[in-house]
């Protein structure tokens, strides 16, 4: 799955010359896409954030993630968990368009299909993004943060095996199964839905066995 990400970190310019509105740019790639997004249901009743989207090299939207709770923070004192950390509750929710292996819009490559792995994927390496392990040094984080992806890419590729496990939770107020798995950083659950599209999620303080996921009704209402 070949995606680059568009988010708040970016700051294109209007014709104007004005900046363009962080929230409003956000958004903005939430309604180009061109499937559902999921988030947690009506029972959640905290803040809820969008953080960011994926595209393909010629512009679609694949996939994108929209924040509950807490926006985590990463920093270095806090990661024995004795600090703010340990206070952050959160939940993330990753959609990911269901697509078959398909040809770029110029012909040139190919796109690989995305499945439940994906959205599975995705979830873990977001998780990581937050995490900063305890006693690690600044210089040495990357090097982690390269080596953990690359594990939570093999995890993700290999969801029978022994490092998951099954969870059912409400899709729509449909019972569906998920694959999850926990670890010291947080947890990570992934599955389909019958909207076409495959839902990940991650979190830390904030337990998943009592999540549900629906169809954001107003993905503006977010901004």
């Amino acid at each position: 799955m070949e995606t680059t990400s568009r988010g708040v970190a970016q700051t294109p310019a209007a014709e104007s010359g004005q900046q363009v509105p962080s929230a409003r740019r956000t958004v903005d790639g939430y309604l180009r896409a061109p499937f559902p997004w999921y988030g947690l249901d009506e029972a959640f009743s905290g803040p809820r954030w969008l953080m960011q989207v994926g595209t393909t090299a010629d512009g679609v939207v694949e996939h994108g993630s929209i924040g509950h709770g807490d926006p985590p923070t990463v920093r270095n004192e806090y990661a024995t968990g004795a600090g703010q950390e340990a206070k952050e509750k959160f939940a993330v929710v990753v959609t990911v368009a269901a697509s078959p292996p398909r040809r770029t819009a110029d012909g040139t490559g190919l796109l690989e299909a995305t499945s439940v792995s994906s959205a599975a994927w995705l979830a873990g390496v977001g998780l990581l993004s937050c995490t900063w392990p305890g006693q690690m040094d600044h210089s040495l984080r990357d090097d982690w943060l390269e080596q953990q992806t690359e594990t939570a890419w093999v995890l993700a590729d290999d969801l029978e095996g022994s490092d998951w496990s099954t969870l059912s939770l409400p899709v729509d107020g449909v019972p569906t199964a998920f694959h999850y798995r926990e670890s010291e950083f947080g947890w990570v659950l992934a599955g389909s839905t019958s909207a076409g599209v495959h839902v990940g999620a991650y979190g830390r303080g904030m337990s998943a066995y009592g999540l549900g996921f629906a169809v954001v009704k107003d993905i503006a209402a977010y901004a």
